[in-house]
Order: structure tokens, then sequence, then C-alpha cells
């Protein structure tokens, strides 16, 4: 049946191995630091998007989209990806510098925050201790046109290995500054309004509890993370010390969430998968 279907990767691929790890929660943090230091898709964001009003909920959203492309059946993902498509298309921003307007959807952004998104993933994964050979690097990459195609790339145009990764970075850094914008919306990232139910303990006058010392940790690996220029282009600093400390922390924070059950780490998307990939291997053994 077409709703038993393995989607677009399926229990074989290096999508799902990488996207298994509960890790990718700093993943997702580190690409959205690393995306505001490009100026259009800054502007993109701050000028059609309610991000600071509904942080929370443009996450959750943001979090589905990715499962569903993961681990949704193949309708899913492509419904998923059509609906993103026509949002984009009519959503139009104007250049701080020049004044001149532009379309949110012009591919050299589409694909700066898509090589972001999955280089943050992968690179995450990887130095939180996840085992992948090079070939699975490179392989996770070529995957994840997959995912660009659904937005409306041309797979073609997509880095689709480590080294056109890297390459892609140093061609486009000449692009990249920082910002007000910038600055602001790293500011925000990493100190947020919590959710109503754990801001309470703050209206309360109990600033700093657990939920907001555990979201700075989270915050200032996912800000770590990120690449020395990029930490450089922030005013940080872009030492070997501060990626050494960066990787020690991702990897304990990797260990204390493979205590935690299972059942409590993954979604409904990743269980349904999980299921028609099992029925999947049944139905070959019989066959």
């Amino acid at each position: 049946m077409d709703s038993d279907d393995l989607g677009l990767f399926g229990s074989g691929s290096v999508t799902w191995k990488v996207h298994e790890e509960p890790i990718l929660i700093v993943a997702g943090l580190r690409s959205l630091y690393l995306q505001a230091l490009h100026p259009l898709a800054m502007a993109g964001v701050a000028q059609n998007s309610n991000y600071r009003a509904d942080a929370w909920g443009r996450l959750v959203r943001t979090a589905t989209y990715v499962a569903t492309t993961v681990y949704g059946t193949t309708a899913e993902a492509e419904a998923a990806g059509a609906r993103l498509r026509r949002l984009h298309a009519r959503l139009r921003a104007t250049d701080p510098l020049t004044g001149e307007e532009f379309r949110v959807d012009d591919p050299d952004l589409l694909r700066w925050v898509h090589v972001t998104e999955v280089e943050s993933f992968l690179d995450t994964a990887r130095r939180a201790g996840l085992p992948l050979t090079d070939d699975e690097v490179d392989g996770y990459y070529t995957e994840q046109r997959r995912s660009a195609a659904l937005v409306g790339l041309d797979p073609a145009t997509v880095p689709g290995t480590a080294a056109e990764v890297a390459e892609y970075y140093r061609d486009i850094r000449p692009q990249l500054r920082m910002t007000r914008e910038a600055a602001e919306t790293a500011l925000f990232l990493t100190a947020p309004p919590l959710p109503w139910k754990l801001s309470l303990p703050v209206r309360l006058g109990l600033t700093l509890g657990p939920p907001r010392w555990a979201y700075l940790g989270i915050a200032g690996t996912a800000f770590a993370l990120l690449p020395p220029w990029a930490r450089r282009m922030y005013g940080g600093l872009g030492l070997p010390t501060t990626a050494l400390s960066a990787d020690l922390t991702v990897r304990a924070l990797r260990l204390a969430l493979t205590a935690v059950p299972r059942r409590y780490l993954e979604g409904p998307l990743l269980q349904a998968a999980k299921e028609r990939a099992a029925r999947h291997a049944a139905l070959s053994l019989a066959g």
C-alpha cells in the first residue's frame, strides 16, 4: 500500500541513522545561529515571520516538517513540501542595504537554509559521537538532495558531498556579515521567552529556574559548535579549545539522553515509520 511505503529515505538510509539521534535538538539551534549571518535570509525571516511572538510554535512546526520529510510516507513528504512551496511563493522582503525587493523562495536563499540545516544535523551528530564513515557522510548529503527538491531546489545545484559543502561555505562567506538583525536574533535564540507553563516560576519572581538553565546550556553548546569563522563573525572566539569544549559537552549530553527510555524521545512520525519498516521487512521475508 502507498501508506506503507518507506518514504523518501527508509530504514537503511544514512538519513534515518542521523535523525534518530535526540541530540539533533542542539543541531537545529546551531543552524539558526548560522542562518542569521546571511543578511537577506535574515531579512526574509524578520519581515515575514512572527517568530518572536510565537517562537516555540514556529520551532514545533519546523520540527514537524523535518520529521515528516524524513519519516513520513512519500505522499506525506511531498504534501508537506508543496505546502511550504506555496507559502514561500507568496512572500517578499526588502533588502535592508539596497532597498530592492526579493522573493523569499529565491534559490540562493533556499540553498543557504538547506545547507546550513543539513550540515548542522550531520556535524552535531558526528561530534556527539555518532559513528559515521566518510562514505556515509557523503551519502547523507546526497540523500538530502531529496529534501532540497521538496522546497523547490534543483537537486543538481545542491552540495551532495562533504567536499562540496565545504566549497559552498568558502564561496558564500563573503556574502555573510554580522548585522543588527543577526545580533538581535542570536540574543533571542539564546534567551527566548519560555512556554507559559515553564515561565510561571519567572512570573512569580523565581528567575533562572531549571528550565531556563537547561535551555541556556543547550544554546551555549549550539553556539560553540558553530564553525570557527562563524563564531568570529559573532565576535566570539574561534579557538580550537572552544570546539573541543563543545565536543565534550555535546558528547556528555548525548550520553545523558541514552539513559532516557526511547519511547519518550521518539515522536509519532518516527514510531509510525518504524512500524511501516517492520511490516515491509516481514513481507520481504515472507516473499
